[in-house]
């Protein structure tokens, strides 16, 4: 695996912290050359000092083109983290459901409109989207988020249907809880769902190598949400009403 990511160069968005950062950390200890992304430019910069990288600060929807220059003129992986952790329901804003689409779904769109063709060209090239549970699941007091995480698994789905035979790999990665800053912003719901079975960042770089040492597009750092994703499709109704219990449950200790 650690010939697998030698010397190639990796692109890690929302990588200031979190999961993020525990991947950037996790390419660069196997022999990556690591470019850093983050709206906050010192958060991107101390971690890019840490493990030798590369600091590329800025909106993750536009930092391909950067982030290429500074690895020498070729990105060879890609990992769209960078991800908005917006609650509320159907009668949250238009503002709040416009950004997280932005963030959640678009922003991987345009950073394979900018990678795909070189990748193609090439014959190889790995995209790597930090999806959630949720995407796969639901997530109770958070139809936002949600709703657009459903979008960027169905959007890394497609990609990999549509290019695998063309060398392109892509890794959906979904994990429950993961104790960061974004699990803290998830007040009463977070708590609930969330935080009793939550995992270290480390714990999602783990498995995301295991992902790529064994080719599978799913990863899956809670491997319990396998069984409830099978028993999603199986039983529908039967487990939306188990859903909504939790829903109840969520509104009877608000």
């Amino acid at each position: 695996m650690v010939e697998a990511v030698q010397d190639v160069g990796v692109v890690v968005t929302g990588a200031g912290g979190g999961i993020g950062a525990a991947l950037a950390r996790r390419f660069a200890a196997a022999g990556a050359r690591v470019v850093v992304n983050d709206l906050d430019a010192a958060k991107a910069k101390a971690v890019a000092d840490e493990i030798g990288g590369i600091a590329v600060p800025g909106d993750a929807s536009a930092i391909v083109a950067d982030a290429r220059d500074a690895l020498g003129g070729a990105v060879d992986v890609y990992c769209a983290n960078a991800g908005l952790p917006s609650g509320g329901s159907e009668a949250a804003g238009e503002q709040v459901w416009a950004l997280a689409w932005d963030v959640n779904v678009m922003a991987h769109v345009r950073a394979a409109q900018e990678l795909t063709p070189g990748w193609l060209e090439r014959g190889r090239g790995r995209f790597v989207s930090t999806v959630s549970a949720a995407g796969l699941l639901t997530m109770i007091g958070a139809a936002p988020y949600s709703v657009t995480k459903h979008g960027a698994y169905a959007f890394a789905e497609w990609l990999s249907l549509t290019y695998r035979h063309r060398g392109i790999k892509v890794h959906a990665i979904c994990p429950q809880g993961v104790r960061t800053d974004m699990l803290a912003g998830t007040g009463s719901a977070g708590d609930l769902v969330l935080k009793p079975t939550a995992i270290e960042p480390e714990d999602v770089a783990d498995a995301l190598f295991k992902g790529i040492e064994e080719d599978r597009f799913l990863i899956l750092p809670h491997p319990e949400v396998a069984g409830y994703y099978q028993a999603r499709a199986a039983d529908p109704d039967r487990w939306l009403t188990n859903m909504n219990h939790l829903q109840q449950k969520w509104e009877a200790a608000e």
